[in-house]
């Protein structure tokens, strides 16, 4: 795990919050939940494929 993922979830988060932020303030409040929504599925992506590569990598070392 290096410093990228944690920026790239901290840029996601930003870009979610932002965007959200102005469409609540646009009365779009249902757009508002979707994007927030999306965000987190985003990022739930990232940290899959990151879990992913840390159970191939136990699964090497320990030979299974």
């Amino acid at each position: 795990m290096d410093v990228g993922l944690i920026l790239r979830v901290a840029g996601v988060g930003i870009l979610v919050t932002v965007a959200a932020q102005i469409l609540s303030k646009s009365g779009r409040d249902e757009q508002a939940t979707l994007v927030t929504v999306a965000g987190l599925v985003v990022v739930f992506l990232l940290l899959v494929q990151e879990i992913g590569n840390l159970f191939d990598t136990v699964r090497s070392i320990f030979g299974f």
